[in-house]
């Protein structure tokens, strides 16, 4: 039988432009029934504009769209939810100020009605419970009081869940960046039950091993083309990042720490029985359970040592958002404005804004840092893809003077070459005195650090050093029972 008349999406010959950018090439892509496609590339190779496509957010200026064997003429978002199409995007799209069942309610629109709450809270509630068994969200809860692991969490059991139109493609953009291993663990389960049930699923991840160890058929994407496509058994992780277009150096071990031990202290905070302390050229890794006090530990260390008002020219510590779009970027400002707006003391005089050397040091960032944008004065941070716009971030703490960077699982959504770059970077400045205090849920991150702090329930459990730096260690001292 031919793919195409089965097919419950098949994009062919699609092609989109922005301006003088071809996010699309002549994209073919189908997703079968019962099937995971994984969706790989580096940042900006078209993945999110082949999402939108699908999801009907995106009408491609030449291609066509066919589902079930039909021909689309007509495709929106209303047609891809009617045919079951769901999305959970790489940046939250849930409406912070109400509350889960008030997103249910917009997502179902079905759910109107006598007692639509009750009915709401019915099904994102049941979802919930088959994704992430053992979760403790109320469902009565506003959205902007869940922390950025919970809302990841709500908006995947969303997309899951069914008032009256089950899912039968859902894509997952991202799904796990805000998620520890063991939430991480549980939605990849769901994954493949709901694989095995016959729906289909659409996985976009930069942690490559989910993608070799989930999907079926992986599809790799560059500069807006499809460039590699084949069963997921056929990649090993080294291929398929040559395939992306660059490979990744292989990752060092912990710099020696017996030389650091003897740095002074730079900072310092009292948590319950054991302190935390970081001293000058250290690279200090906090892990354990999502939302467990890594953040509010950053977020002390930051209030603490900050201006509350005045912008300091020689500030003591810099801050690296995860959550980009609540703590991160200035939505109606250009690439180049959300970079340099934390080094504006260096950039002018009596008051004003040196432009020439606002570009200069711009400019200097985007190639250092490879940010993927034609002009970063004319063009809007939101043009960029999540993980571009999460250089810029991670561009714009570096460029400041400060000698302590702090960062909240700063890498969501960034490629793997991008990573390994980064990671680079973060070892010269480290080298040159620079002090990291790096929050992350991928293990692989945290084991590059010098020192770890481990968390659980806002109380950190073990402090690790050197070789005991592992996988094993860490997981042990996440699930240790607190005190008394």
């Amino acid at each position: 039988m031919n793919d195409v008349a089965t097919a419950i999406i098949a994009i062919r010959g699609a092609k989109v432009s922005f301006g003088a950018v071809r996010a699309l090439d002549d994209v073919d892509l189908r997703v079968m029934p019962g099937e995971c496609v994984g969706l790989v590339g580096h940042n900006g190779a078209g993945k999110s504009t082949i999402v939108s496509v699908i999801n009907g957010g995106l009408t491609p200026h030449e291609g066509t769209i066919a589902s079930d064997g039909e021909q689309l003429e007509r495709y929106g978002i209303n047609a891809a939810r009617a045919r079951g199409v769901r999305c959970v995007f790489q940046e939250l799209s849930l409406c912070p100020n109400l509350s889960i069942v008030e997103n249910a309610r917009i997502m179902h629109r079905d759910l109107g009605g006598f007692r639509w709450r009750t009915r709401a809270a019915d099904v994102i509630g049941k979802s919930l419970d088959i994704v992430f068994p053992g979760h403790d969200i109320d469902t009565s809860q506003v959205v902007g009081d869940l922390s950025i692991a919970q809302r990841q969490m709500v908006e995947i059991a969303m997309a899951f869940s069914d008032a009256g139109i089950p899912p039968r493609l859902v894509i997952l953009d991202e799904p796990t960046s805000s998620l520890d291993a063991s939430l991480a663990r549980q939605m990849l389960d769901h994954v493949r039950r709901f694989i095995a049930s016959g729906g289909s699923v659409i996985f976009i991840s930069h942690i490559l091993h989910e993608i070799l160890e989930t999907c079926d058929r992986i599809v790799v994407m560059k500069d807006g083309r499809v460039v590699a496509e084949r069963p997921a058994n056929g990649f090993v992780h080294h291929g398929l990042v040559e395939a992306m277009g660059s490979v990744a150096k292989a990752q060092t071990g912990q710099r020696s720490v017996s030389g650091q031990t003897a740095a002074p202290v730079i900072l310092s905070h009292r948590m319950a029985d054991i302190p935390f302390a970081a001293r000058k050229g250290e690279i200090i890794g906090l892990a354990g359970l999502a939302g467990h006090g890594q953040t509010k530990l950053l977020l002390a260390l930051h209030a603490a040592r900050s201006s509350n008002w005045l912008p300091e020219r020689n500030p003591l510590v810099t801050f690296v958002a995860g959550d980009r779009r609540l703590n991160g970027v200035f939505e109606l400002w250009s690439i180049l404005r959300n970079f340099s707006i934390a080094s504006l003391a260096d950039m002018s005089r009596r008051g004003l804004i040196l432009v020439g050397e606002e570009e200069t040091k711009g400019a200097d960032w985007k190639r250092r840092i490879e940010i993927r944008s034609p002009d970063m004065s004319n063009h809007n941070i939101l043009s960029l893809s999540g993980g571009n716009q999460q250089k810029v971030l991670f561009a714009r703490a570096l460029a400041t003077r400060a000698p302590v960077v702090l960062m909240d699982d700063p890498m969501r959504g960034v490629d793997v070459g991008t990573k390994q770059e980064v990671y680079e970077i973060i070892r010269q400045e480290a080298a040159g005195g620079r002090t990291f205090i790096w929050y992350s849920t991928e293990m692989d991150e945290v084991c590059l650090c010098d020192r770890v702090y481990v968390f659980r329930e806002n109380r950190i459990t073990a402090e690790l050093a050197g070789d005991a730096v592992n996988e094993t260690n860490i997981i042990a001292a996440s699930f240790e029972v607190a005190a008394a």
